[in-house]
């Protein structure tokens, strides 16, 4: 007869990555991000969305230098408040291209920011400016995008692909619906790209959107506006204190109930 203990259920590593253990790989994609936000007091975030394929020395490198630039003043503008950066922080996919650069930005200014990573075969590996604490690394898509929503005062939009649009669009979304009961701030940087790979006017023109709907979102072409627009348009409240915890945005429910 064995006298030995069976392993307890949360120690298993074969159970936990069976596809009967995937709501609780799910709840671990939420939670352990909430605790790690918590304890780092990070409590509201300027999300950077853009290619991982862009180069500063190749097509359209201006962007990723312009992401950088403007990373390092949202992330300056955010260490001069009373709450010396815990309020605003700097939040890209973790990966390289625009990303690398969002995260370096912020490093250049002498601030933290985060990096919501992706598994995927290509292009996503974590780039070494992240934060190592905010530093996460998602299986789930929808857990991933959820963290980029959940704590957004403001989403700046760089030029992308197939992840940027999905991402863009997402949000727009949540804006068009409101579904969350914050308002976020949205600038499409690149005015030129995004009119060229998105004919806006032409979805109100066949009716699939409300020409209401454009005015979710803004074009912005330079750091220094980009910033302005970001200082105007987020509403900031008070601080209070070291123990802030993070401002999740509510969903709202049809009927007016929150949740």
């Amino acid at each position: 007869m064995s006298l030995e203990r069976p392993v307890l259920a949360y120690h298993d590593p074969v159970f936990l990555d069976s596809d009967e253990a995937r709501p609780l790989r799910i709840m671990a994609e939420y939670m352990q991000p909430m605790l790690a936000f918590r304890e780092a007091h990070v409590s509201e975030t300027v999300v950077f969305f853009g290619s991982a394929r862009l180069r500063a020395d190749g097509p359209n490198g201006r962007y990723v230098t312009e992401a950088m630039e403007l990373a390092r003043l949202v992330t300056e503008w955010a260490l001069s408040l009373p709450d010396k950066g815990n309020r605003i922080v700097v939040c890209s996919g973790g990966g390289p291209g625009i990303m690398e650069a969002v995260n370096r930005g912020a490093s250049l200014a002498g601030g933290r920011s985060v990096g919501l990573n992706i598994g995927l075969p290509h292009e996503q590996r974590p780039n070494p400016y992240i934060t190592p604490e905010l530093s996460f690394q998602f299986h789930y898509f929808f857990m991933r995008k959820l963290w980029f929503a959940h704590l957004a005062r403001a989403i700046v939009v760089f030029p992308g692909g197939f992840g940027t649009f999905d991402e863009l669009f997402e949000m727009l979304t949540l804006a068009q619906t409101r579904k969350l009961e914050r308002n976020m701030l949205i600038l499409l940087y690149g005015s030129t790209y995004w009119k060229e790979v998105i004919n806006f006017d032409a979805l109100v023109r066949h009716g699939v959107i409300a020409e209401d709907d454009l005015s979710l979102f803004s074009f912005v072409d330079d750091p220094r506006t980009a910033l302005e627009r970001l200082q105007s348009g987020i509403a900031l409240e008070p601080p209070s204190g070291e123990g802030r915890q993070p401002a999740f945005a509510k969903s709202r429910h049809p009927e007016g109930d929150e949740s």
